[in-house]
């Protein structure tokens, strides 16, 4: 198992549970579970959770968060003695791209799978292909935009349209899989020190 902890981000559902806080403060009293990782082999006996909820108690800070697509089918982190605060659905930019790949015979389930949507992409015809591209253009969200514009905070509409456009097959294979994560509803969940217990190292 695998649980990493550092200074948090911006994050869907915090604001329900937190008060405005600066980002020095956020980074002493918040911390955050981005992954939890089991190998497969000792999966379903609990591991996830025990390991959670022992991590928790040795986060170092007053607060911990974990922002989850698992969680909406495995409650290890509430069995750990966290709290389900928010779900985060898909954004109708990406639940609109989807509905159109899937008119075109995509299986949605595989859209994380860059390697089947390349191989579905080779296979469309031009007339297809200009669909994704202007359902890509029409329905734009900021991840679409950031995958061409990783280092701006946001993207520019008329340079995404050009760069959709002349897309190559396997960037749009690596747009359609960033499509396919949006599709997945995320669940906030969120941990508050009780008063008395002592931070660990």
């Amino acid at each position: 198992m695998i649980v990493y902890c550092y200074p948090p981000p911006t994050c869907f559902g915090r604001r329900l549970v937190l008060p405005k806080m600066s980002i020095r403060e956020l980074n002493e009293k918040l911390s955050i579970i981005s992954r939890v990782v089991v190998h497969p082999k000792y999966r379903t006996i609990g591991l996830g959770a025990k390991l959670v909820k022992e991590t928790l108690a040795k986060a170092g800070t007053v607060y911990v968060e974990m922002p989850a697509v698992m969680a909406k089918y495995n409650p290890f982190g509430e069995k750990a003695g966290m709290q389900k605060i928010a779900e985060q659905p898909p954004p109708k930019q990406a639940l609109k791209v989807a509905e159109i790949l899937h008119q075109l015979g995509f299986n949605i389930q595989l859209l994380g799978s860059e390697k089947y949507v390349l191989n579905k992409l080779q296979t469309l015809s031009k007339t297809e292909m200009a669909v994704i591209r202007e359902a890509f253009i029409k329905h734009c969200h900021t991840r679409f935009m950031k995958y061409f514009f990783p280092h701006l905070l946001f993207g520019h509409k008329k340079v995404y349209v050009e760069e959709i456009k002349k897309a190559s097959l396997e960037r749009l294979a690596r747009l359609i899989k960033v499509c396919g994560f949006l599709m997945q509803t995320k669940v906030y969940l969120f941990w508050r020190k009780e008063k008395g217990e002592v931070l660990g190292c």
